[in-house]
């Protein structure tokens, strides 16, 4: 095992226990919405987004048609489209199967994770990439089906204060990003979009719309002067 496996897995245990919490959550509302236990890991296995099962768990619990579901989930998860497009160029070297099996794994921690380590100069290598998603997801199963097994003993879950845990990494990860240029702006235009969303619209949409907020503004604000001694940034490709 080299360093890049190990690193992937130091870094994926980290997101793991954090989401756990998450994930017991996620389990137990499933089966308190009419779901069973392998319905439940079901879902966790193949739309594999916290934010967008729990959207999905309730809508099914209000008897809601299907297209909606679909679309609402969809909503949800729009952000997903700006990660693939963002974090394409650093994995060009990936086979065609690799590439695929990035995209179905690039949730937010791995997306932040994986920038971040760009930005150190390290290759985004298939290995790391493998290794940091495989134990963040293996966690993600294992933990839905606790929460759906035992979840009703927990109670209401905001007693425990365990639905605040996720948010407040996730919190942590953009602030991670605080110094890069035109990082206030973009954070104030994505937070008033996600808030008039939220009151004019209502959810799931507002988290699109604060996402597309942000990222009009971003387009639009100048581009930062690379200094002379800036590192290239990693691809994982041999340089010509």
């Amino acid at each position: 095992m080299n360093t890049d496996h190990l690193d992937g897995l130091k870094g994926g245990a980290i997101i793991a226990l954090s989401a756990a919490p998450f994930a017991v959550l996620f389990g137990a509302v499933a089966v308190d919405n009419g779901l069973s236990v392998f319905d439940a890991a079901l879902m966790s296995a193949t739309i594999y987004a916290g934010a967008s099962q729990l959207v999905g768990i309730e809508l099914f619990g209000q008897h809601v048609a299907p297209w909606l579901i679909v679309l609402s989930i969809f909503a949800v998860n729009f952000r997903h489209i700006l990660y693939s497009a963002a974090i394409a160029r650093h994995i060009r070297g990936y086979s065609l199967i690799q590439k695929v099996v990035a995209f179905f794994f690039l949730i937010d921690p791995q997306f932040a994770e994986a920038m971040k380590r760009n930005e150190e100069g390290k290759a985004l290598s298939f290995g790391w990439y493998l290794s940091f998603s495989l134990i963040v997801y293996v966690s993600w199963l294992i933990f839905s089906v606790l929460g759906a097994w035992f979840g009703s003993l927990l109670g209401d879950p905001q007693v425990w204060a365990i639905d605040v845990l996720l948010p407040i990494y996730f919190m942590g990860l953009v602030l991670g990003f605080r110094q890069k240029p035109g990082f206030y702006p973009v954070v104030a235009a994505s937070m008033a979009g996600s808030v008039l969303g939220y009151y004019l619209v209502g959810s799931p949409w507002h988290v699109s719309i604060g996402a597309i907020c942000g990222v009009l503004l971003a387009a639009m604000l100048p581009l930062a002067p690379k200094s002379a001694s800036a590192k290239a940034p990693a691809t994982g490709e041999v340089a010509p």
